[in-house]
């Protein structure tokens, strides 16, 4: 479980004409954001996305949401409606659609493109919906309005869900910047009217609650890029989300100001800013990209990377640079890195490792903590408070966010007039009913992690996760002794290898003697079976080692009758 509720029981069956909304993923976390919505026995799904995984989960490619909650209720699902094209909002959509293939899949142009590549590498051919702002659709009970918000990829929309027990304003993720770089702002207009109409519950982005003010103007990085490219004696390497299509043009536009060619690094990188570039969210200058295997031919001070890696992801091209293990890029004395992106919490560890890595090989870090080099997609408490004070909602259900940043949007709210229990405090798997015109939490549902390990989904428990925790940072031990079955005495052994030790195999010499002796002990008279043997020698050594070397290794013991 990731978010157990014990104290919470199981919800009660939904009242006639009320309204549950039900957080799957992105609630007491940053990722894997996924809310089901249900009236009238129907559902409707809001975003399916992933979690990347963290340095305690070795292993796990990507974290899904748990869809045991809708698994047996797939045809009740009218459709999944997409905010905007962020992995941790459609990265889970495949997984879905590989249960139940027909479910429709409902988005803006560049969002359903994005996942469109995705599909594709599923084999997956499913029914997709393309939407813009201002229009409205309706998916059986759910009457939905798409409504235009600023966010850190092109496209993103909010949701006005009008249902017979209320209506409902998801912001999706969204900040309010007043000189965004394509000209598309943030509907104000279209939060304010639906205020004026009636919100009864609205779902709120919580990433930058904690955050005073307005979140900075994306125009504002664009003359911090500047600098750096013009102080650089050589190569720029500009990490940052594959998906940030406005950052890469900011890049792209520098570069040819001072006259540097473009490649772009990273699988995603180059697939992502191709759809980008078809659809004509990215306006690339003739001439300005090149292949990566040609930057040989160029003098360095004419070159840029656009890579990916800025969350220092092992496998992306930045962690391989800062390894010394890409394929075909090496840092080099008088090289800038710059970092354009926010810290997703949990990966502080991970970005410090690439950033060291970088810096003993030659290269100047440019990041956020030193320079202005990127702004965040969310909206700051001031933004929010705004927020609240336009649309006036009756109840308030803070969304996206890790639980401090969901405890400090409530206390927004609070401040904006709307009354603290009408604001429903949730995390993953916590069921909020829409009653009569409330909003209250009623019970809680099982919402685990499911990890992707390979090929394999769901297979992975956390007892798997524990046990190679214990191997990477314990090590192991296998002890193996042959005992004579009719008389219980040892005949061989007992053989002793250790992996994950800095001592050598002979240090365990002080402790065969005592193994013996247990072992013999337990089996005397034939009353012992191989497993109690095996209890015994685990804890016998266990107890040494833990005494001797202050480690707790996962044993193996091999009991062998002859």
């Amino acid at each position: 479980m990731s978010h157990p509720h014990p104290e919470l029981p199981s919800p009660p069956s939904l009242e006639p004409n009320a309204l549950r909304v039900v957080p799957l993923g992105g609630l007491g976390e940053v990722g894997r954001n996924m809310t089901v919505f249900e009236y009238g026995g129907r559902l409707l799904v809001v975003d399916c996305g992933v979690l990347f995984p963290e340095d305690n989960q070795p292993g796990v490619d990507l974290i899904l949401p748990d869809f045991e909650y809708i698994r047996d209720r797939l045809d009740d699902v009218e459709a999944i409606v997409l905010t905007h094209g962020h992995e941790d909002h459609i990265g889970a959509v495949p997984f879905l659609l590989r249960e139940k293939a027909d479910i429709p899949v409902v988005g803006s142009r560049l969002t359903l493109a994005l996942v469109e590549a995705k599909l594709k590498e599923h084999r997956i051919d499913a029914y997709q919906l393309q939407v813009r702002e201002g229009q409205s659709e309706r998916f059986g009970p759910f009457a939905v309005e798409f409504l235009a918000v600023n966010h850190s990829i092109p496209d993103a929309l909010a949701l006005a869900i009008d249902t017979p027990a209320g209506l409902v304003l998801h912001t999706g993720d969204f900040k309010m910047d007043q000189l965004p770089l394509d000209g598309r702002l943030t509907d104000l207009n279209g939060f304010a009217r639906l205020g004026d109409a009636g919100v009864d519950l609205f779902m709120v982005d919580s990433t930058n609650a904690e955050v005073p003010g307005f979140t900075p103007h994306e125009r504002e990085i664009a003359d911090v890029l500047d600098g750096v490219f013009a102080r650089a004696p050589r190569r720029v390497i500009v990490a940052s989300f594959a998906s940030h299509v406005h950052r890469v043009q900011q890049v792209l536009d520098v570069a040819v100001a001072h006259g540097r060619k473009v490649a772009f690094v990273g699988r995603s990188m180059v697939r992502n800013m191709g759809i980008a570039r078809d659809l004509g969210y990215l306006t690339v200058p003739g001439g300005t990209l090149v292949d990566l295997k040609s930057l040989d031919n160029l003098p360095p001070e004419e070159v840029v990377l656009m890579s990916t890696g800025s969350q220092g992801e092992p496998m992306a091209a930045l962690s391989r640079i800062a390894n010394r293990d890409h394929p075909a890029i090496r840092i080099e004395d008088g090289d800038v890195v710059v970092l354009a992106s926010s810290l997703i919490p949990g990966n502080e560890n991970a970005v410090s490792r690439v950033i060291n890595g970088l810096t003993r090989e030659g290269a100047t870090v440019v990041h956020k903590g030193n320079a202005k080099v990127h702004t965040s997609g969310h909206a700051a408490a001031g933004e929010l408070l705004y927020a609240y004070n336009l649309v006036k909602p009756r109840n308030v259900m803070p969304i996206h966010g890790e639980t401090r940043h969901l405890y400090a949007n409530a206390d927004i709210a609070v401040s904006a007039g709307v009354p603290r229990d009408r604001v429903a405090l949730a995390e993953d798997g916590v069921v909020v009913d829409l009653v009569d015109g409330v909003a209250q939490v009623v019970g809680a549902v099982p919402c685990g992690y499911v990890y992707v390990d390979g090929s394999n989904v769901g297979g992975v428990a956390e007892a798997s996760l524990k046990d190679r925790r214990i191997l990477g940072e314990e090590g192991f031990i296998s002890v193996v002794i042959v005992v004579d079955s009719v008389t219980g005495k040892v005949t061989g052994g007992p053989e002793i290898h250790a992996r994950g030790f800095a001592e050598d195999d002979s240090v365990f010499d002080d402790i065969r003697p005592e193994l013996v002796a247990a072992v013999e002990k337990a089996a005397e008279g034939g009353n012992a079976d191989t497993y109690q043997l095996q209890q015994t020698i685990r804890r016998t050594i266990g107890r040494w080692v833990g005494g001797r070397l202050r480690r707790r290794p996962m044993i193996i013991p091999v009991v062998v009758e002859s």
